[in-house]
């Protein structure tokens, strides 16, 4: 089993903490990783954007010229894609780019992605973290007390409303509860800082 250091909000080295080979020390596999991140990403797309073909656009009632005699093409109407002003062919519609991997790819990919983390010296384990009151000056100081200076995913075992409104205002600090744990969000930070109750929270729903 991966043993990492146990930190308090001093920064202090209290201990260690024994992670479970099953979630924190498997070997990562790199294209489910891929594979759910796409996903996420794919399902972040707004999907609005729009354009109209050519039985939406205005005008283009009227045949512009008879059918046989002039010398020109034959057309049957000026908003045809082809003229300017015209509808488009197989332009964007409204849609859902949101797709689904299966439940056993998306369990390996963020186990994959903890023990990146794990693999790469980027976790940092805290026995605790709470606030008596919402202080970003708070915040930053455990984060450098830790000497987190880089993009940093803090995980709680339940949403902390003290700890999440202390981290709102700092650059690249995101506050999630256990729960809500994905992949792109582990991936898209430096360094995960997460607590023990949320540890075994996540050992608990994962091993």
């Amino acid at each position: 089993m991966p043993k990492v250091a146990l930190f308090n909000q001093n920064g202090e080295n209290v201990g260690e903490i024994e992670l479970q080979d099953a979630v924190f020390g498997i070997e990562p596999n790199n294209k489910v990783l891929f594979d759910a991140i796409v996903m996420q990403r794919a399902s972040q797309r707004q999907g609005t954007s729009k354009v109209k073909n050519r039985s939406e656009v205005r005008g283009g009632g009227r045949k512009p010229w008879r059918q046989k005699g002039t010398g020109r093409a034959r057309q049957g109407s000026i908003r045809s894609p082809q003229w300017r002003g015209g509808g488009v062919v197989f332009g964007p519609v409204p849609r859902s780019y949101s797709y689904k991997l299966p439940k056993k790819v998306r369990r390996l990919a963020i186990k994959s992605a903890l023990s990146t983390k794990v693999q790469d010296n980027s976790i940092v384990v805290l026995e605790a973290l709470s606030f008596d009151a919402p202080k970003t000056k708070e915040m930053v100081a455990v984060l450098k007390n830790l000497t987190v200076e880089r993009k940093a995913l803090v995980v709680t075992a339940d949403l902390n409303e003290n700890v999440a409104l202390s981290a709102r205002n700092i650059p690249g600090v995101t506050v999630v509860a256990a729960n809500g744990l994905s992949v792109l969000d582990v991936m898209n930070h430096d360094k995960l800082v997460i607590t023990k109750d949320a540890v075994e929270k996540v050992e608990e729903v994962l091993a």
